[in-house]
């Protein structure tokens, strides 16, 4: 039996009038797991994600309150079926990234990381090893992006991950 996880990041609620997408929302409560990967700003906006149901996951990102940061820790690991995914918000800059991620995470023996902060998707993977990196973008910040996107990832019962970037218009 596989596993969906529904991969969110930089939701930066509440602001405004601004709210998911319905199409995220339907994703998210369809999943078996939800991973937030910080900057939900509020610990209602967690409260909110909890009450869709499937148990959620998430790091604080620079813009949460003090709340958000007593309640999440800045990175995890999380146990995703037979699946090792590691978290955090800044994943530092670009160059090198995919390698830094890899030796930080390497000690947990996680085979992906998933981080957010950028609001620019992206999925990178290392030929030699598998392991894998991935940013679901933002479903409601797109800022220099031409579309809102999420992520999803189905984890297989070998525990390997595929991750897939969702756009939300």
């Amino acid at each position: 039996m596989s596993l969906l996880l529904a991969i969110i990041s930089d939701t930066h609620l509440p602001r405004g009038s601004r709210t998911l997408p319905v199409a995220c929302v339907e994703r998210l409560r369809a999943a078996d797991l939800i991973l937030h990967a910080g900057d939900l700003a509020t610990a209602g906006v967690l409260a909110d994600l909890r009450a869709l149901g499937p148990p959620v996951e998430a790091v604080y990102g620079n813009v949460d309150d003090h709340e958000v940061r007593a309640l999440l820790p800045s990175a995890r690991l999380v146990q995703a079926g037979p699946a090792r995914i590691a978290m955090i918000h800044d994943a530092g800059p670009a160059g090198g990234r995919l390698a830094r991620l890899r030796e930080r995470f390497a000690g947990a023996g996680a085979g992906a990381v998933v981080f957010g902060h950028s609001h620019i998707p992206l999925h990178e993977r290392d030929p030699a090893t598998g392991f894998q990196i991935f940013n679901p973008g933002s479903p409601t910040d797109r800022r220099r992006q031409p579309t809102h996107t999420m992520g999803q990832a189905r984890i297989g019962e070998d525990g390997a991950v595929s991750f897939e970037l969702i756009d939300l218009g």
